[in-house]
């Protein structure tokens, strides 16, 4: 059994080593990924489609297993754990919410993982109610989740993980079908997690969500990491991004077009970049 709680002197809460993970059919996902994530951290795992970024995540939480290679969590063997072990450490929110809601209230979907994992009725409580105040489901836990808006929903799916009371939420996607409004939202309720202890992991294609929010860039490309970074880092090599079916955000972009003038090409806001220019100006 993982500890729910493991020492905080081990760093590392989830360590991939020599990864290999092929479907059936022979379909090659990934192959010699190694990845090291550190409790406390906020990373983003980017990519085009069929990266194999996806991939990874589940093989994180012990919906896929290895074909060959290692993934430990707390120090653990995914292989040689239930699925329902390793949630207690590595929750999972889906790209699409409606795969995982299917109870008849908001309530019950946010009970219902606590409850499956054998915690008393009071111990449920209490989670249940810090998920929902932590995803600002108040005034909905009582109506079907499957009636509620996209954005309400995706809410609800990340609430649910919340309530297992998991060390790292590996969210797919997180911001698909939200307008700007929802995603900021979510992303601030994200780094309020975040600061409280929770290890977040980003799995998007959306480069503006990651120069806003994550401490680190994975880019993954072919089934394999071609750059571990800081998005400074990430979005100063253009290559690197093409490789990942990636662009950088708009104002990264300009900051590149402007760079024969002395603009630094790890430009990551607009703020940044007026600053970059009114400097220039000021010394010609």
């Amino acid at each position: 059994m993982i500890p729910s709680k493991p020492p905080s002197s081990v760093e590392k809460i989830v360590s991939v080593h020599d990864l290999k993970f092929t479907y059936e059919g022979g379909v090659e996902a990934i192959r010699d990924v190694n990845l090291d994530i550190k409790r406390g951290e906020f990373i983003a795992i980017v990519g085009g489609n069929g990266s194999g970024k996806t991939t990874l995540a589940k093989n994180m939480n012990g919906l896929l297993r290895p074909t060959s290679g290692t993934v430990t969590v707390a120090g653990i063997p995914t292989s040689k754990q239930r699925v329902a072990a390793l949630a207690r450490v590595v929750g999972y929110a889906f790209q699409n919410p409606d795969h995982q809601l299917f109870c008849s209230s908001v309530e019950d979907e946010i009970s219902f993982g606590p409850t499956n994992l054998g915690y008393s009725r009071d111990a449920v409580h209490d989670k249940v109610e810090k998920a929902i105040e932590a995803m600002n489901l108040e005034g909905i836990r009582k109506l079907p989740p499957l009636s509620l808006r996209l954005g309400e929903r995706r809410r609800i799916s990340i609430a649910s993980v919340i309530a297992m009371d998991p060390q790292v939420l590996i969210l797919d996607e997180p911001t698909t079908g939200l307008d700007a409004g929802e995603s900021i939202e979510l992303m601030r309720r994200l780094k309020r997690l975040n600061a409280d202890g929770k290890t977040i992991v980003l799995i998007t294609h959306d480069m503006k969500l990651v120069a806003d929010n994550a401490r680190r860039v994975v880019i993954m490309a072919h089934g394999r990491v071609v750059l571990d970074s800081d998005p400074r880092g990430a979005f100063s090599d253009l290559d690197i991004l093409r490789q990942g079916s990636l662009e950088p955000p708009a104002v990264t972009q300009l900051a590149h077009r402007l760079s024969g003038y002395g603009v630094p090409r790890d430009i990551l806001s607009p703020e940044e970049l007026v600053t970059n220019l009114m400097r220039i100006r000021g010394g010609t």
